[in-house]
């Protein structure tokens, strides 16, 4: 365990004592009872997203009130949707093929890290299922966003108490240090990190169970003779560039066009609102304030396009939603091909798909792995290459990718505020992180009094 002041350790224990007291009651809670809690803290949260959304921002300086309201209300339609009428307490599965039941049971206390690009939607979508699987939960919000996050807390926590529940099932550090995070992920049964990559690590190395997400940086690849989808497609590329003015992980970052199409892609993006950057002197520019030093300046991180123009001497027409700039190849040799957390994305050509695919699986090699990405085809065998080459945990076709969360009933993908990227990201499990991540399962066994044992003489046949 870290070296920690006495007075940090006493922080750690009252709220570690008040949340397991109140996990151990709640334990005891009948399904439709925990349900009922965890309604309460998503509807909660949906019920002040508008409120929260204007504190985020002002806290923050970072993304939009709009935005911030429907993805709260988002995270808690979808994370409730999903979890309603699903099992949680006692026996959960019973196969009789197989004769084998599984019991559910909580892990206990976890710690939930909250990032300030996500303060309060965090909150919600990984608070709505903690207490489905009976746990407690503490969050550690980051020191940019500590005052909306424990606002939010404290609603959650006023919620729960009239459903039936317990106000220390959640709880929040109020003046969260590195200190005070990295001794409550050592202290918690669990830790669910949704952060940076030393965050995340920190995590991992923490001696307890973690569930962490890795960065992102999502390519997406367009295929020759998608004419009728260059609308459907720039509009959903501008939509995810620019909710919550770029800084969600599940953005697209580079795009890869056949080069005998370019121009006609890129006009339907100025035709939305978008102001493409060619000119190598603005492009250094770019570079420069977007990385300077190489590493990613929080000034520009979630700041409107017009802002970013401004500071590289470039003069957009008033409205400009994106920009777009070419690219000079792959990473690491151009650092526009990284994740940024603001309106810019970076274009890239290919003669043949293959090329295309071959640049983004360079650019994940470097960063990415594991996240997300983007194919707008209908070739099933150029799909299926994609799918086999990216190492990536979920590939959106023909859709942008601010569906990877499935915070949308129009997608398969489990919703979630937490996005497992398997072993490519440093991560414990590669797929999105639900209420089933947050219980340990007990399997009960019966003989299978049909089976017979196998037969060495036939088994190899």
């Amino acid at each position: 365990m870290s070296e920690a002041t006495p007075e940090n350790k006493a922080i750690i224990k009252d709220l570690l004592d008040k949340a397991r007291a109140a996990q151990k009651k709640f334990e005891g809670f009948s399904q439709e009872a925990v349900d009922k809690v965890a309604k309460a803290l998503g509807k909660a949260i949906f019920d002040n997203a508008e409120e929260l959304a204007k504190e985020a921002v002002a806290e923050t300086g970072m993304g939009d009130v709009d935005s911030k309201i429907r993805k709260q209300r988002g995270v808690a339609m979808s994370h409730w949707d999903y979890v309603k009428g699903q099992k949680s307490v006692g026996c959960i599965e019973n196969d009789p093929a197989v004769q084998v039941a599984t019991y559910a049971k909580p892990i206990g206390v976890i710690a939930c890290i909250t990032p300030t690009t996500n303060p309060t939607s965090t909150v919600c979508g990984n608070g709505i299922y903690a207490l489905k699987s009976r746990n407690a939960i503490i969050v550690a919000p980051h020191p940019r966003s500590k005052k909306v996050t424990a606002h939010a807390v404290a609603l959650v926590r006023d919620a729960i108490e009239k459903a039936g529940g317990f106000a220390d099932l959640v709880q929040v550090l109020t003046e969260p240090t590195i200190e005070l995070t990295k001794l409550l992920m050592e202290s918690t049964d669990c830790t669910i990190a949704t952060g940076g990559p030393g965050m995340v690590k920190s995590a991992y190395s923490s001696g307890r169970p973690s569930l962490g997400v890795g960065p992102g940086n999502v390519q997406t690849i367009i295929d020759r003779g998608l004419k009728d989808l260059y609308e459907t497609y720039a509009e959903g590329t501008i939509r995810c560039r620019t909710t919550d003015t770029g800084v969600q992980c599940t953005a697209e970052q580079t795009m890869h066009l056949p080069a005998d199409e370019k121009d006609a892609i890129l006009a339907e993006f100025v035709k939305q609102g978008c102001f493409i950057i060619e000119d190598p002197s603005a492009l250094e520019k770019l570079r420069n304030t977007l990385f300077p030093g190489g590493a990613i300046n929080v000034k520009m991180v979630g700041q409107p396009a017009p802002f970013i123009a401004k500071e590289i001497g470039v003069s957009v027409p008033d409205g400009t939603k994106v920009l777009i700039v070419k690219g000079t190849g792959t990473l690491p040799k151009e650092v526009l091909c990284r994740e940024k957390l603001c309106p810019v994305i970076t274009y890239l050509t290919y003669e043949k798909f293959e090329e295309g695919v071959e640049n983004g699986l360079t650019n994940f090699s470097h960063e990415g792995a594991g996240h997300s990405a983007v194919v707008f085809s209908r070739d099933e065998a150029h799909i299926d290459l994609v799918a086999m080459k990216w190492p990536v945990c979920r590939i959106s076709v023909n859709t942008a990718n601010t569906m990877a969360g499935g915070n949308t009933p129009l997608i398969g993908f489990n919703a979630t505020m937490s996005l497992g990227c398997g072993s490519w990201g440093n991560n414990s499990i590669s797929e999105n992180i639900t209420f089933r991540h947050m219980m340990n399962t007990t399997k009960v066994a019966r003989v299978r009094t049909n089976e017979t044992y196998f037969n060495p003489d036939t088994i190899w046949d």
